[in-house]
């Protein structure tokens, strides 16, 4: 997969569609990379009519690793002490803005997931011109009173890094049982599977993972922020997420002007096959919203 260089990074990234088509820009959550998302989700997003960016941020996946940044340590983040955080969220979004850039787009429809969905809605804050939808899923604005972790989920975050693809494999299928999703409908042993093995193979850099977790934490509360985004925008949040609580995604909801909220019942912090068409269909409408605000906007 090609890189490209975004100030003095490299990212890793894939775009799959013809130049005449609209993006859709695909941001990937925490620990993870391009790899996950399945091929058949890309094709679905393809069949809707849009191009497809999906690219690593930095510190994942292929994308340039900070290994000289500071040690991990989450407390002193929280405490916000910046010396010990080596970027922010503000940085990560200027990161998609940055590709964009490079890759000659203008704007594009942003979709996000978890840690992806706080970058995606910081882009639309800090880059209103280059967001021409805004899909935040399963993901929170920071606020310390929403979208917490219920006891036990917390600490998947931190567990200790695995050695070999089969240990890798291994800690995600055991942290999908505790995060995932409550519906039997939505538990799909085979597909974990594949994604945990996907996101070995393209590259897994756990100090880098530290960073963007420490970068959460020094980001602070949008809530106020969010007031100031303009695109169409929709919320996706599982009723059954132990990680990041529909308080979040409601939350998220409410501080954007306009906002619509998808609940999905039963579904916890994954998004499995069983939900693609709603995703599909939700993010592909308020796509359409956004075109539709554009004509109207245009003839005005």
């Amino acid at each position: 997969m090609p890189l490209v260089g975004v100030g003095d990074l490299e990212l890793c990234y894939e775009l799959d569609g013809g130049p005449d088509e609209p993006v859709v820009v695909l941001v990937a959550g925490l620990g993870s990379s391009l790899a996950t998302w399945d091929p058949r989700f890309l094709a679905m997003v393809r069949e809707a009519g849009f191009a497809v960016l999906r690219f690593d941020n930095r510190d994942s996946g292929r994308s340039t690793v900070l290994d000289r940044a500071p040690a991990f340590d989450l407390r002193a983040a929280a405490r916000g002490d910046r010396s010990v955080v080596a970027y922010t969220l503000d940085d990560l979004a200027d990161d998609l803005a940055g590709l964009l850039d490079a890759l000659g787009v203008e704007s594009a429809h942003v979709v996000g997931v978890s840690l992806g969905g706080m970058i995606a809605q910081t882009a639309a804050v800090r880059h209103p011109a280059r967001v021409r939808s805004l899909c935040s899923i399963m993901s929170t604005t920071g606020a310390r009173q929403v979208g917490q972790a219920r006891p036990g989920a917390a600490p998947v975050l931190v567990r200790p890094p695995a050695i070999d693809r089969d240990g890798f494999v291994a800690g995600e299928l055991d942290n999908q049982e505790v995060i995932g999703s409550s519906a039997p409908a939505f538990v799909d042993e085979q597909w974990r599977r594949a994604k945990a093995e996907r996101i070995w193979d393209h590259g897994v850099h756990p100090r880098g993972t530290g960073r963007l977790l420490m970068a959460v934490v020094a980001s602070g509360d949008r809530t106020a922020a969010l007031a100031s985004v303009r695109a169409p925008t929709v919320v996706i949040h599982g009723d059954a997420d132990p990680l990041i609580d529909v308080s979040g995604g409601r939350a998220t909801a409410a501080a954007v002007p306009g906002a619509r909220l998808v609940v999905i019942p039963g579904l916890g912090h994954e998004l499995p096959p069983a939900v693609w068409p709603e995703v599909v269909e939700a993010l592909a409408d308020n796509a359409r919203r956004a075109g539709a605000a554009a004509g109207a906007e245009a003839q005005s």
